[in-house]
C-alpha cells in the first residue's frame, strides 16, 4: 500500500536514537485518577515498538488548557504512573528545565514523558524558537496523535519540518481507515450524521452530499430538515432560521445523486425525561404542537438498516436520538448493532468517530465490531468537513 507519509516501517535502525513521539495523553481525570484510559492504551503500540527497537522514547503531549502557564494540576507528571500501568514498563518524567541533560541519561529502550507542551506559550502559536528547542531534544519525530492533528502547534506540526517525521501506528491506522471511508471508498457509501444542531455540522453535510450515496440525518438536526419539508415538528429542537440552508443541501443532494434519509415515524413526548408517561410513536406528520421528537421510530430504523445492507462503506458521526436518556437510545442502538453485524460478516467497512458517537457505540456494546472507531473529536469532524489537517499535511510533506 502506497501512502503519502512514512511510518515506523521506514525508520531503519533506531537503536540509541532519541525519538520524540507526539501522543495525546489528554485524558479525563477525577480525584487524581484517570477515568478513561482509552488514549493511553492507544499510545502503547507505537511507544512499545520504538522502545523494543532500542530507541530512547520521549513522549510529548498536551494536558488541559494551561494557556502557556505552568499549572501543577495539568502537569504530565500526573500521567507517569497511569501510562506505566498500561505500557507495562517503567516511565520517567522529564521537566522542560534541563530536559536535554535528563534525556542524555536515558538508555536504549527507556521511555520518558516530557512536561506538558502547552506550558510553553510558543506551543500553540507554533513559535519557531519553541520548535527549535523541542527539535534539539530528538533525532527523529513520530506523530501518533491524530486527535491533535487539526492544530498547527509546535509539537503537532512544527517538528515535522525540523526532524525526519513518521506516522505512529495509531496515526497510520486512523489515516488508513479514513481513506477507506471517504478518500477512496467502496461504493455505495452511507453517512450517518446526527447531533443537536445543523449549525455545528453544516460544513460536514455540504461536504458529504458530494461524497456519499446515502446521507442519513438524525438527532435534533433531522427536525430542521423535516421543517424544511413542511413538517410541523411541534416543540422539537429545530433551527428554523436554517431552513433555507437545509433546502440548499437538499438541492445539492439532488444534483449529486445523494439520497437524504429522514425519519417518517418518530418517538415523541411532551417532556424530555426518562420514560415519560406521554411517550408515543407516531407518523412524522402527526406530531402535536406540544410534543417534541426525541428519537427515530421503529419503521424508519428498520428502513435505515435495509439501506446499510445495500452499502459497502459507512461513516458515522452523531446519534440518531437523545441517546443519553432512555428509551430515546433505541434507534441509535439498533442501527449500531446492524452496522456491527454487517461489519462482522465482511460486507461493510464501518468508520465512526466523535465523543457522542463513541459513547453510543460503547453503550450498544459494538465498538470492537466496527472496522475503526476514532477517539478524535475536532480532528474527525474537520476531516469529515473535507479540511486539510495541518499535522497530517506536515507528515506528508516531510
Amino acid at each position: 500500500m502506497t501512502r503519502p507519509f512514512k511510518t515506523l516501517d521506514d525508520m531503519g535502525d533506531i537503536a540509541g536514537k532519541r525519538v520524540l513521539v507526539r501522543e495525546d495523553l489528554n485524558v479525563p481525570m477525577a480525584d487524581g485518577a484517570v477515568t478513561d484510559d482509552t488514549r493511553l492504551r492507544a499510545a502503547v503500540p507505537t511507544v512499545a515498538e520504538l522502545a523494543d527497537r532500542g530507541a530512547k522514547v520521549i513522549v510529548l503531549s498536551h494536558f488541559g488548557r494551561p494557556k502557556g502557564q505552568r499549572n501543577a494540576q495539568m502537569s504530565l507528571a500526573l500521567m507517569t504512573r497511569p501510562f506505566e500501568q498500561v505500557l507495562g514498563r517503567p516511565v520517567r518524567f522529564i521537566d522542560m528545565d534541563g530536559a536535554g541533560d535528563a534525556i542524555a541519561t536515558l538508555g536504549e529502550g527507556d521511555v520518558a514523558i516530557l512536561e506538558n507542551t502547552r506550558f510553553d506559550p510558543g506551543e500553540e502559536t507554533n513559535d519557531t524558537e519553541t520548535v527549535k528547542r523541542l527539535a534539539a531534544l530528538g533525532d527523529l519525530y513520530v506523530n501518533d496523535a491524530f486527535s491533535a492533528a487539526h492544530r498547527a502547534h509546535a509539537s503537532t506540526e512544527g517538528l515535522a519540518h525540523r526532524l525526519p517525521a513518521f506516522a505512529g501506528r495509531q496515526m497510520e491506522a486512523e489515516l488508513d481507515a479514513l481513506d477507506k471511508a471517504l478518500g477512496a471508498p467502496e461504493h455505495p457509501v452511507a453517512a450517518v450524521v446526527g447531533g443537536a444542531k445543523v449549525s455545528s455540522k453544516l460544513d460536514v453535510l455540504k461536504h458529504l452530499v458530494d461524497k456519499v450515496d446515502h446521507l442519513i440525518i438524525g438527532g435534533g438536526m433531522a427536525n430542521t430538515f423535516l421543517a424544511a419539508r413542511g413538517v410541523n415538528v411541534g416543540k422539537s429542537l429545530a433551527e428554523h432560521d436554517l431552513i433555507d440552508t437545509a433546502e440548499e443541501i437538499f438541492d445539492a443532494a439532488d444534483r449529486t445523486g445523494c439520497t437524504i434519509h429522514l425519519p417518517y415515524d418518530v418517538v415523541v413526548a411532551t417532556e424530555f425525561a426518562a420514560n415519560p408517561p406521554s411517550l408515543r410513536t407516531c407518523n412524522v406528520h402527526e406530531v402535536a404542537a406540544d410534543e417534541m421528537i426525541l428519537d427515530i421510530g421503529p419503521a424508519a430504523t428498520e428502513a435505515l438498516a435495509d439501506v446499510l445492507k445495500t452499502c459497502r462503506t459507512l461513516v458515522w458521526n452523531g446519534p440518531l436520538g437523545a441517546f443519553e436518556t432512555p428509551p430515546f437510545d433505541t434507534a441509535t442502538m439498533a442501527l449500531a448493532r446492524t452496522a456491527a453485524a454487517l461489519t462482522r460478516e465482511g460486507s461493510l467497512v464501518s468508520v465512526a468517530g466523535g465523543g457522542d458517537t463513541v459513547a453510543a457505540l460503547n453503550q450498544a456494546g459494538v465498538v470492537g465490531d466496527m472496522t475503526f472507531v476514532s477517539t478524535a473529536g475536532g480532528a474527525f469532524l474537520e476531516w469529515m468537513e473535507g479540511k486539510e489537517l495541518p499535522g497530517v499535511k506536515a507528515l506528508s510533506a516531510s
